[in-house]
């Protein structure tokens, strides 16, 4: 299964807010630990927030930061959210049914591989992905340290 880079940077924007423990973190500060765009980030800051996982506080102090602690947000229930599609395959037929039953079989098998994916991301949570916090946060706001990306 292959995610889109909405979700990708998603995942990326909690993980550094997560890092801050309740500190407010601006979309410029995250464009440059990862090198993206501000337009692009805004989309996704803008989508987290409306689905309740990112508080925004808009003024010239304002920035970014989460609504819950990072052990209440599940990363299997962020994939879901942020993914437009998760169906490997189109279903052939019309109306739901299909015209080939080996396609119907094919299609079975994929969803559950989809499920088993997303139940390996449902066991953990944003607490699991910053639990290196101190080498995380070292690459991420050490001004000395090249930007990499995750």
């Amino acid at each position: 299964m292959r995610l889109t880079l909405h979700t990708d940077y998603s995942l990326r924007v909690l993980i550094q807010v997560g890092l801050r423990e309740g500190e407010l973190t601006t979309i410029s500060d995250i464009a440059e630990s990862f090198d993206i765009s501000k337009h692009h980030l805004m989309k996704v800051v803008n989508d987290l927030s409306q689905k309740g996982y990112l508080d925004t506080v808009r003024g010239r102090n304002g920035g970014i930061r989460l609504t819950r602690k990072p052990r209440d947000i599940n990363i299997g229930d962020v994939v879901r959210d942020t993914e437009d599609r998760l169906d490997v395959i189109e279903c052939l037929g019309q109306a739901g049914y299909c015209r080939i039953e080996r396609a119907c079989v094919l299609r079975s098998v994929l969803r559950d591989a989809t499920d088993a994916f997303l139940g390996v991301l449902e066991e953990h949570t944003l607490a699991d992905l910053i639990r290196p916090q101190k080498a995380l946060s070292l690459l991420l706001f050490d001004e000395h340290a090249p930007a990499r990306a995750m």
